[in-house]
């Protein structure tokens, strides 16, 4: 492997990459049994998102692919905190509901996930969150983009904000389409933060790692700023980036394609 024989920091972000992928292997990828036990998955990640405040009331949103024609989605009008088994929806891939317990509906930002799954057919999962700090920068137009964590550069790459579209309109997923070949997460301007993968888990886990990068990046500021990495430096992560393995997209792998975009 690339990181064989490697020392020093470089050593470091290998050692952080292992730990990164046993991780990922460990929360069970996509390889879960049963439709039963991804709609159990669905609500502990709801529990998570409400209970570390990355949404309020009855936000957010997530999907999971179950084929190409069927997803199981959160349903609107219910905290994501409180879900049950019973209350996700199942919908077809023109968002046609197939199936639903009681009165319970589909989120109405399911167009956006549909099209994130249409643009990348590697994507097995959608989460959609309002974490406070992510949100801030998503409301003031500021990608995430300054190379000041390493983990940050090695798991995301950089942030963009996808362009303002009214909620449930059209005008969302065509604004997140721009990105979507070469990012696995993104902020909505004014409005939140989309993260998606090829697990449930690992869409969240980026959406944790997305808060965690505007965290750092908005304390650094109050503290006059942060000491940013040099070129060679985010080229050497890129380099193990790009030599890992790793699922999705990252600006290391389309470095020359996308040098324009912030």
């Amino acid at each position: 492997m690339y990181c064989t024989h490697m020392r020093g920091s470089t050593a470091y972000m290998c050692a952080m990459l292992r730990m990164y992928e046993k991780n990922t292997m460990n929360n069970g990828g996509n390889k879960m049994a049963n439709e039963q036990e991804i709609r159990q998955e669905m609500c502990e990640i709801g529990r998570r998102v409400y209970e570390r405040g990355m949404v309020a009331a009855n936000d957010g949103n997530f999907s999971v692919k179950l084929n190409n024609n069927e997803f199981l989605c959160t349903p609107t009008g219910v905290s994501k905190g409180f879900m049950t088994p019973e209350h996700i929806c199942r919908i077809d891939a023109e968002g046609r509901l197939l199936e639903a317990n009681g009165d319970f509906k589909p989120s109405s930002e399911m167009k956006m996930h549909l099209r994130v799954y249409k643009e990348r057919p590697d994507v097995q999962a959608v989460v959609h969150a309002h974490p406070p700090y992510a949100t801030t920068f998503a409301a003031a137009g500021i990608p995430l983009e300054k190379p000041v964590l390493s983990e940050a550069i090695l798991t995301l790459g950089k942030v963009p904000v996808a362009r303002y579209g009214t909620p449930s309109t059209r005008e969302v997923p065509d604004a997140v389409a721009e990105y979507l070949p070469y990012y696995d997460a993104m902020l909505l301007a004014n409005h939140g933060a989309l993260t998606y993968g090829d697990s449930l888990m690992n869409a969240y886990h980026k959406m944790e790692s997305v808060e965690f990068y505007a965290r750092i990046l908005y304390q650094t500021h109050m503290l006059g700023g942060a000491r940013e990495l040099s070129s060679e430096q985010v080229g050497d992560i890129y380099e193990i980036r790009r030599k890992s393995g790793m699922t999705g997209k990252h600006p290391a792998l389309f470095f020359d394609k996308i040098s324009g975009i912030k």
